[in-house]
């Protein structure tokens, strides 16, 4: 027999409908908090890993900074062969060749410790914790960043779990009602059009959670990706997140914490001083320089009369030196170096205008946020309330079916609403501090 299109799709509602809905499980779930959410993600993540690796390469320059201060130690060792020395006694006639040793042999050691160097060790010093201290606040700008999306990838994890358990339940209520229409269809109370609308509606809805049960663990996987977990793992967050209370502070002191602590004011600040720094290596390059330093060597055979004996001589000195040459020569170094500082001053009056931008952007959108649940509060109750009528009436022939299913798919839209709003509250909660330099 050929079954048409039309038929087929029948088939295919009758049996999504008689068929019972299927249980979403997951033997292999994990419990996750946002702390332990941060935790496993900034653990895991390979820019912070990189970040990590350049502060330990920054922190290495410091130490070499430091081992400037110290002295410098050689040990020398020459061995040869010596010639025949001719020794001209009447102009250079009458040669006369000498007896000497074949081979010569020098041992020394030099020593050399700076007293004074116009503060170029000092500076380098400075230098370097100074590039050391940025790399760090680019790790925690980075971090902040890498927890504003790991929070995004959750509270999506978070509403797919409410609308999956949402439209479970909506199809549990559906069923129950089906089972009611089709009582009241055999009494002849109704006709079978009630009955097939409701059939439908269940059908989508049951579409709607399969749909959803994949999206879920879509999200798991891409969570577990990143937190680098086993991939089959279905995350289940903290579903205390959203009742927690996220008030709002005075707009003022925002703007005041995030001057003090936002990574990327405190980074301009640094390099700001980093430039600072590099104008006074500049003038520690045109100051003179004072050494101690200290000699010993022993050698043979004697230089003077080439005796076969060993000779060893030792020395202490200062050393002093003053370089004329640079007082020309780093004129314009010296100009670049104070344009560099107010280019510097210049990026951090731009860091803070950004930073009233973003966090009064942040602050509206929280304060958005809260007022959009307080709305959707009462929406919720009344779309409740709005169901529970329609029902009633419809069970008692006052209401068409068609109105009680507009108040139930009414009543499902608000509560997905509510969840998305309750979790845009904690997303822009998260948001504001990363704008004012707290979320690290």
């Amino acid at each position: 027999m050929y079954i048409t299109p039309v038929h087929a799709m029948g088939i295919a509602i009758i049996f999504l409908t008689l068929s019972p809905v299927k249980a979403y499980t997951q033997k292999d779930s994990l419990y996750l908090s946002v702390d332990q959410l941060f935790e496993k993600g900034i653990k895991q993540n390979l820019q912070l890993a990189a970040n990590k690796l350049q502060e330990r390469m920054a922190e290495e320059r410091a130490r070499t900074a430091r081992m400037n201060r110290l002295p410098d130690i050689e040990i020398g060792l020459n061995g040869g062969f010596v010639g025949q020395p001719i020794i001209f006694e009447r102009g250079l006639s009458d040669p006369t060749y000498p007896d000497a040793p074949d081979w010569s042999q020098n041992y020394a050691i030099n020593l050399t410790q700076p007293l004074y160097h116009g503060g170029r060790i000092k500076y380098a010093v400075r230098q370097a914790d100074l590039e050391k201290e940025i790399t760090a606040l680019q790790t925690a700008t980075n971090r902040a960043d890498i927890k504003l999306s790991l929070l995004q990838h959750y509270l999506n994890l978070f509403s797919l779990h409410k609308r999956h358990q949402v439209l479970t339940r909506n199809i549990n209520e559906s069923e129950r009602r089906l089972k009611d229409i089709r009582q009241m269809k055999k009494e002849g109370l109704i006709t079978n059009n009630d009955v097939l609308r409701s059939e439908m509606q269940l059908t989508n809805n049951r579409l709607a959670l399969l749909e959803t049960e994949n999206d879920l663990r879509l999200a798991s996987q891409q969570l577990d990706i990143l937190l680098g977990l086993d991939e089959t793992l279905l995350i289940c967050p903290d579903t205390t997140l959203l009742s927690k209370t996220y008030q709002l502070d005075n707009y003022a002191d925002y703007i005041d914490r995030a001057y003090t602590g936002d990574p990327g004011m405190r980074l301009r600040r640094r390099q700001t001083d980093l430039a600072r720094n590099n104008i006074r290596v500049i003038h520690a390059a045109q100051m003179p320089q004072l050494s101690l330093y200290a000699a010993n060597t022993l050698a043979r055979p004697v230089s003077r009369t080439l005796a076969d004996m060993y000779n060893n001589a030792w020395n202490v000195g200062l050393s002093f030196s003053y370089p004329l040459s640079a007082l020309y020569r780093n004129k314009h170094r010296l100009n670049e170096a104070r344009r560099q500082v107010d280019f510097q001053l210049n990026a951090e009056e731009q860091q803070k205008q950004h930073i009233r931008m973003t966090v009064r952007n942040a602050y509206l959108k929280h304060r958005e946020a809260l007022a959009r649940v307080d709305a959707l509060k009462l929406s919720a109750k009344q779309a409740e309330e709005n169901y529970r009528i329609m029902r009633n009436r419809y069970l008692n022939q006052l209401a068409i079916l068609t109105d009680l299913l507009d108040a139930d798919n009414l009543r499902l839209d608000a509560e997905l609403q509510l969840t998305t709003a309750r979790t845009q509250v904690v997303y822009t909660y998260y948001e504001l501090l990363r704008a004012i330099g707290e979320l690290q």
